[in-house]
């Protein structure tokens, strides 16, 4: 077993960072894990807290994209203990940052070993480590309640070890907003999948949420002035999206917890190998932001979910915009986010005005609309949206004549809500890499959409 010695302390911004002590885990050169050779890092924590890992690695011979060759897993292990499954995609690097857990302030050893039971590849190439530990504060709070998850293994799925190779979860974060009670705070995380078996179908994801990985919230509690959990108060999404009071067991404050459904919805046992402790650091700002946002700050996460798509099936070169399970390359669609707000009435449950945008192209008539002309595709939320319009093979920003907001009326009762736009966070198209390119319209777009004016321009070149 190769053994490297870190000793040298990490500076952030230049400035040791409030609450950090961040030691960087950097191998000389290319480390290469393969069956029976595990490689152990030794480290150091400056104080004790709660530890976070990247890790950049490779898997010579390994795709998403095909099948029987789709992952390598990489299990890594702090002190001897089981901590998380790096799923490891592609032959090219990844960089991924996942939680080690509750670490006391001092030498600790992280060891990396390929799970041969579940995976495709025979070698990860990891070319950099940096650990680091968040020791105090609400940072610490929120990294203290993060769950752990383990995988699917659902017999009508691939049974065990099914995440190394469908609908693996891919990045994580966290919601920290004031609770009704002064001092309290409601902390929600949420996971994206690299896909959805079941549920949504893929042209509605790709119309009404913009993407085609599986983005849901799996756990929540309330936490005292204190940082303490609040009795009573942890909840999960259960099957069939019911909200449930968490009643499984914790390693620390961190709940135990399991994807049990096609849907990638959550359940309080657990029975399955497969484990992902992904770090919930990142944050997001749901009034402003997408949760579709978060991939954008992972770009990798789109080559991994076009990669499932294609190797499904799911992708056509030219599907009628009437199917209800291909889409056409990604690469041909325009990826949005819209901010809107639905008023006078405002949405409800069944009656409602969802929004669609469309777009042309300089000397072509037509209007690509993202809804595809069916107004259950539309966008319903008010919360800032994901959308896709599908466009021609090769289409560039530059060959955009005009966007436009359009108000689609679901039923047929109008309720004569109006929509007004606020603005348009990212438009962008994905590149020959199947990643995003430079997003070419960002800011304020402001337009209201009423039963007498139903269309806003938003963009004129």
């Amino acid at each position: 077993m190769r053994r490297i010695l870190l000793a040298r302390t990490a500076v952030l911004g230049g400035v040791a960072a409030a609450g950090l002590s961040v030691v960087p885990a950097a191998t000389a050169g290319t480390t290469v894990v393969d069956r029976g050779h595990d490689r152990t890092i030794t480290f150091r924590t400056a104080r004790t807290g709660e530890a976070l890992v990247d890790v950049t690695a490779a898997a010579p011979g390994v795709s998403w994209a095909v099948r029987g060759h789709e992952s390598a897993v990489l299990s890594l292990y702090v002190d001897g203990r089981y901590a998380t499954d790096d799923v490891v995609p592609a032959a090219f690097p990844i960089t991924r940052e996942f939680a080690l857990g509750h670490l006391r302030a001092g030498r600790h050893r992280l060891s990396l070993r390929l799970a041969a039971d579940r995976s495709g590849g025979r070698r990860v190439t990891v070319t950099r480590t940096a650990v680091r530990t968040v020791g105090g504060g609400r940072a610490y709070t929120d990294l203290r309640h993060a769950p752990v998850l383990y995988g699917r293994n659902g017999a009508d799925s691939g049974g065990a070890f099914q995440n190394a190779f469908t609908d693996t979860p891919l990045v994580a974060w966290h919601e920290d907003v004031p609770a009704a009670l002064p001092g309290h705070r409601l902390l929600t995380y949420s996971y994206i999948w690299s896909n959805e078996d079941g549920g949504t179908s893929t042209p509605q994801l790709m119309a009404r949420w913009g993407r085609t990985t599986d983005i849901e919230w799996i756990y929540q509690v309330e936490v005292d002035a204190s940082g303490r959990r609040v009795p009573g108060t942890a909840v999960i999404q259960a099957p069939n999206h019911v909200t449930q009071p968490f009643a499984g067991t914790y390693e620390g404050d961190h709940p135990l917890m399991q994807t049990c459904t096609l849907n990638n919805n959550i359940c309080d046992t657990v029975d399955d190998p497969m484990r992902f402790f992904l770090s919930a650091s990142a944050t997001l700002d749901a009034s402003a932001e997408a949760r579709e946002q978060v991939m954008d700050r992972n770009p990798w996460t789109y080559w991994v979910s076009d990669a499932e798509s294609r190797r499904e099936g799911k992708v056509q070169a030219d599907p009628p915009t009437s199917s209800t399970t291909s889409i056409a390359d990604p690469r041909d669609y325009l990826y949005l986010v819209v901010r809107k707000t639905t008023v006078n009435p405002p949405n409800g449950p069944l009656d409602w005005v969802g929004l669609s945008v469309g777009v042309r192209l300089k000397g072509d008539p037509a209007v690509y609309r993202s809804d595809h002309l069916f107004a259950d595709r539309s966008i319903q939320r008010d919360l800032p949206a994901a959308t896709t319009v599908q466009l021609p093979p090769g289409t560039a920003p530059s060959d955009i004549e005009e966007i436009t907001a359009i108000r689609v009326p679901t039923t047929g009762v109008d309720p004569g809500s109006t929509i007004n736009v606020q603005g348009v966070n990212r438009a962008f198209f994905l590149g020959g890499d199947d990643q995003p390119q430079q997003s070419f319209l960002s800011g304020a777009t402001p337009a209201s959409l009423t039963p007498a004016a139903p269309t806003a321009v938003l963009y004129h070149s």
